[in-house]
């Protein structure tokens, strides 16, 4: 057996406990004092395996960043994971079962984040030849569109030789993530004339039927052969029954696969006309990550990880280009060669049975590991 997979293998319970450990402390994006919590959790992991702890990027409304840099060379390589998630306090229970690990953000990403960790471990506990600087860099608003780590991760990804990502494989084969498509976010507001609903119906304006219609004509721009995906996500609006509701506003998710296409929609929601005379839309928010395409950086890559793979004896590495975007798009969209999946396998992202497998462990953090020291 490989000396890695060995290393992994012998420690497979311990790699097990420090993902529980993380997952055991709830971070969603949006609570700050949470987050911090994990943070410190990784902290503490870094510094009883390597003997000092990463640099904390301080921010005010979102978890702390981390840049954790271990080893030399004049060159680079950055990793990147996030320690938040879409789950709120409580959310989900941490359960064990059948081989299987379940628990809010453990697949998507804190089992990841630990396995990275681990491949890093292992390269100091095995005195593996390193002629790299490693940047490991946790984030954490990355399921909110990461508007606060945009800036860290396009610098440290500017002065990379290569990007490695530790989202998830893609699920049902284990691939690699080559390509994903873009993403925006909106949100639109839309300004009626509130009236009582029996007296003075005639003298109101009502926002939520305006939004109902901008909500069919978006909708209805879902396009399955241009890969475009428009999702109405959130909505509000109204009051009392008696009164003309005089405000609504809803979300809008946007997802495709071209910059052209995004740069269509973009232009669009920009744009919105209104259906009724007195009514005053204003639109936030715009294009967040742009689509990441598979180039010849990436094939360089995925060479380099079959490369890794076949010193271990895992077989054929497969890459696949998926909906959901990351901050892979960010990197590659800078021509830094950048490949995704590189996390823990499972199912159930965002959804009620996230888990990941626990037998896969090994093989996946040896996988990076490989990987890590072939560049």
């Amino acid at each position: 057996m490989d000396e890695i997979t060995l290393f992994m293998e012998n420690n497979k319970e311990a790699i097990i406990k420090d993902i529980k450990y993380l997952v055991a402390s709830d971070s969603p994006s949006d609570n700050k004092t949470l987050a911090d919590a994990c943070k410190e959790r990784i902290q503490k992991l870094l510094k009883t395996y390597f003997g000092y702890a990463a640099e904390e990027i301080e921010q005010e409304e979102y978890g702390d960043h981390l840049k954790f840099v271990y080893g030399e060379g004049d060159e680079t390589i950055l990793i990147l994971s996030h320690y938040d998630t879409v789950w709120d306090e409580g959310n989900l229970d941490l359960v064990e079962a059948d081989n299987k690990i379940y628990g809010p953000g453990i697949l998507d990403m804190k089992g990841g984040l630990v396995q990275t960790i681990w491949a890093l471990k292992a390269i100091k506990d095995l005195y593996l030849p390193l002629n790299k600087s490693i940047v490991f860099l946790c984030t954490s608003d990355e399921e909110v569109g990461s508007p606060t780590s945009e800036a860290l991760i396009t610098k440290e990804a500017s002065n990379s030789t290569a990007v490695l990502v530790t989202e998830p494989p893609e699920a049902k084969t284990k691939a690699l993530k080559s390509g994903r498509k873009g993403s925006s976010r909106y949100y639109v507001d839309i300004h009626g004339r509130a009236a009582h609903s029996g007296n003075n119906h005639e003298d109101g304006i009502n926002a939520i039927r305006e939004a109902a219609q901008h909500i069919v004509d978006l909708e209805s721009m879902t396009d399955y052969d241009k890969g475009t995906t428009i999702n109405v996500g959130s909505i509000e609006g109204g009051g009392k029954l008696n009164v003309i509701p005089d405000h609504a506003r809803f979300g809008v998710n946007v997802r495709v696969e071209t910059e052209e296409e995004q740069s269509r929609i973009d232009d669009y929601m920009k744009h919105l006309f209104s259906y009724t005379e007195g009514i005053e839309i204003e639109v936030s928010g715009g294009v967040n990550r742009p689509p990441m395409v598979k180039d010849e950086n990436t094939i360089t890559l995925l060479a380099h990880a079959q490369e890794a793979a076949d010193e271990i004896g895992i077989g054929e590495i497969k890459d696949a280009f998926v909906g959901g975007g990351s901050d892979a798009n960010f990197t590659a969209n800078l021509g830094v060669p950048t490949l995704d999946g590189l996390g823990a396998v499972g199912l159930g992202i965002h959804a009620h049975n996230e888990h990941i497998i626990a037998d896969e462990i090994p093989e996946r953090t040896s996988f990076l590991c490989r990987l890590i020291l072939s560049l």
